[in-house]
C-alpha cells in the first residue's frame, strides 16, 4: 500500500476514551506529510538525476564504443600503412640493387673497353716505335755510307 502526504494529512482516528490529544495528533500527522512531501520530491529529483546519468552513461558508452572501433580502425590503417612502406622499401632495395648491378656492369664493360683501347695503344706505340726506328736505321745506314767514301 503507497502511503502518500495527503494520506497522512487526512488520516481519520477513533477516538476512544483516553485517546490522544487531537490538535497534537493532527499537528504531528502535518509533520509528517510534510517531511512525506520533501523525501518523495527528492526522490523523485533523484530518480530523475539516475534518468539523467543513465542516459550520459548510455552516451559514454557508446562513446566509448565509438572510440575503441577508431583505435582499432586506426591500428589497422597503421598496421596497413607500415606494411605498405615494408613493400616500398623492399622494392626500392631491389630497384637499387638491380641499378647497382646494372652500374657495375657498365663500369666493367667500361674498363675492358679502356684496357682494350689501352692494348690498341701500346701496339700502335710499339709498331710506330719499331717503324720509327726501322726509319732512323734506315737514315743511319745512308748517313753512314755517305761517310765512306
Amino acid at each position: 500500500m503507497d502511503l502518500t502526504p495527503l494520506d497522512v494529512r487526512y488520516q481519520e482516528f477513533k477516538q476512544g476514551l483516553r485517546g490522544y490529544a487531537v490538535a497534537e495528533v493532527r499537528e504531528y500527522l502535518a509533520q509528517v506529510a510534510d517531511r512525506l512531501t520533501a523525501l518523495t520530491e527528492e526522490n523523485e529529483s533523484l530518480r530523475e538525476r539516475i534518468r539523467v546519468l543513465e542516459s550520459e552513461l548510455s552516451q559514454a558508452r557508446e562513446g566509448e564504443a565509438d572510440l575503441k572501433r577508431a583505435v582499432v580502425a586506426a591500428e589497422r590503417i597503421a598496421r596497413d600503412i607500415k606494411q605498405q612502406a615494408e613493400r616500398e622499401a623492399e622494392l626500392i632495395k631491389r630497384e637499387a640493387e638491380a641499378a647497382r648491378e646494372q652500374t657495375m656492369q657498365e663500369i666493367v664493360a667500361e674498363m675492358k673497353r679502356i684496357r682494350g683501347d689501352i692494348e690498341s695503344l701500346r701496339q700502335e706505340r710499339d709498331l710506330f716505335i719499331n717503324q720509327f726506328r726501322a726509319l732512323l736505321e734506315g737514315y743511319l745506314t745512308s748517313l753512314d755510307r755517305y761517310k765512306r767514301p
